[in-house]
């Protein structure tokens, strides 16, 4: 027996009604796909594909980048970039420009020896000029000539060797006073070797003229 049939218990028609259409509603719902209202879309990202992750996206761009530029391409990038740090510290041992000198010749302990150096006269300085007047005269098929040579050697020899250790002597002290808590290590053997050198050939140029204090 029915429940419309029971004549004790009527049930309205408006519940059986209103029953039916709340299940109907349920079913169409259970059907309905279910999205995450929490996820936003890239502004990047085409419609109905998922937003990719910031780590995805930017490895994604670096891969695109690197695979553009080919092999060749990036060689000949090289040694543009390698030509135009060789002219930048060119024009820097022209110019004394700390940003671009060599390793070695940076820090204002090593522009100081050179200062040193180069506002005196070095006896060392006339070496080879020297080491050519010598080596003309020993040549020469005279004795006594020959023997000027030999002893001009030795007086060219003692006179830079003692110039050097006073010039040494003098640029330590120098220094210490000058830069007790900078690391010296090495100035003073830099220093004497760029005494060697002839003041119109020396790198970085010399920025003091002779005579003039450090």
């Amino acid at each position: 027996m029915g429940l419309g049939s029971n004549p004790r218990h009527p049930v309205p028609l408006g519940f059986v009604f209103r029953s039916r259409a709340k299940d109907e509603k349920a079913q169409d719902a259970d059907k309905a796909p279910v999205t995450d209202s929490t996820q936003t879309r890239h502004p990047e990202a085409p419609k109905g594909r998922p937003t990719p992750k910031r780590s995805a996206a930017q490895s994604q761009r670096r891969s695109v980048a690197n695979t553009t530029m080919t092999r060749k391409d990036a060689a000949k990038r090289q040694r543009a970039d390698r030509r135009a740090a060789m002219e930048r510290q060119r024009q820097a041992l022209a110019s004394g420009d700390e940003r671009y000198l060599p390793a070695r010749d940076k820090g204002p302990v090593r522009r100081f020896a050179r200062d040193f150096i180069d506002s005196r006269f070095n006896i060392a300085e006339f070496f080879l000029p020297m080491a050519v007047v010598i080596l003309v005269l020993s040549m020469v098929q005279v004795p006594a000539l020959q023997n000027i040579a030999l002893l001009l050697w030795l007086v060219v020899i003692v006179l830079i060797v003692l110039d050097s250790f006073v010039t040494a002597f003098r640029l330590k002290k120098r220094l210490a006073e000058r830069f007790p808590d900078d690391n010296r290590r090495g100035a003073v053997a830099y220093s004497l070797m760029r005494s060697l050198q002839m003041r119109r050939l020396r790198l970085p140029k010399p920025q003091v003229k002779r005579g003039e204090r450090p």
